[in-house]
């Protein structure tokens, strides 16, 4: 039986993918796995699974009992307290500015968007004392408005070049035709453009949406009691300083927290691939 070179070259691409992807997803089983694992067995060994007999369920319930006071739903909601408004601000803002960047000629065109281009380029620290300084002039730390409102100013640069990108691959003549047609701009984009963007529209809330889980930093800064604490806080908080830290809670408890993430990632990629597949007009 003789292989044929593109084969062999099928083979060995999907040898190397398999892999790199093996590779690449074993921290996450490992963290899956020591959920279940005791210190000692945690740091003796590598391996993902517990040692046989040695495997507990304990730290589940200890992990969703994140404080004193509140368990991790607690925290779940006070962090989608500011993450919906996270994404429909940033969806809606960057939209709105990509169509205008994408689609319209006005005196200064070029300059905002070499102005995205080099906020794209800046850490987003550097952005944070600043904010921060006018946030608390008006007011706003302490509140979950510090988290999102600047997010519906399309202050996500690198959305709003994706999406630009995006849009300049669907003919104008869409554009041109809905005119005719008698659609004005904010109807030729809701009814014209918006379903061919359906795509990256859903990718821009996805990657939002994860980001916002991970969101650490800006918590931190602006969120100072108790009851505003959000998921990835209450996280931080497992680490004690005066005890022996139980990691297999640790583990659990992160565990728990990256499960709604896994289902919204998965739910939104069946509609990623659907859209790619269904949407027409791309040039």
């Amino acid at each position: 039986m003789t292989i044929n070179k593109s084969t062999l070259n099928a083979l060995v691409r999907y040898a190397i993918l398999i892999a790199v992807g093996l590779i690449l997803s074993y921290p996450l089983f490992w963290m899956i796995g020591s959920s279940f694992k005791h210190n000692i067995d945690i740091f003796g060994n590598l391996a993902i699974f517990p040692p046989p007999g040695r495997g507990t369920l304990e730290f589940f319930p200890a992990a969703w009992q994140l404080s004193s006071r509140n368990t991790m739903a607690f925290y779940y909601m006070n962090t989608l307290r500011f993450l919906i408004p996270r994404v429909i601000g940033t969806v809606l803002s960057c939209t709105l500015t990509a169509y205008a960047i994408a689609r319209f000629s006005f005196p200064g065109k070029k300059i905002v968007f070499t102005t995205v281009i080099i906020t794209l380029l800046m850490p987003e620290i550097a952005f944070r004392i600043p904010i921060f300084m006018l946030y608390r002039d008006l007011g706003l730390i302490d509140t979950f408005l510090a988290l999102y409102i600047q997010d519906f100013f399309a202050v996500g640069s690198f959305f709003v070049f994706m999406i630009i990108q995006f849009m300049r691959t669907i003919p104008r003549e869409l554009d041109e035709a809905a005119q005719i047609d008698g659609c004005g701009p904010i109807r030729t984009l809701i009814y014209i453009l918006v379903p061919s963007l359906r795509p990256i529209i859903i990718t821009v809330g996805l990657l939002t949406f994860m980001w916002g889980m991970n969101d650490f930093q800006g918590p931190l800064i602006f969120l100072t009691s108790p009851e505003n604490r959000v998921l990835a806080l209450a996280l931080r908080g497992l680490l004690s300083d005066y005890e022996v830290t139980q990691f297999g809670r640790i583990f659990a408890a992160a565990f728990m927290a990256l499960i709604p993430t896994l289902a919204i990632f998965f739910t939104c990629s069946k509609f990623f691939v659907e859209s790619v597949t269904s949407s027409g007009g791309k040039e």
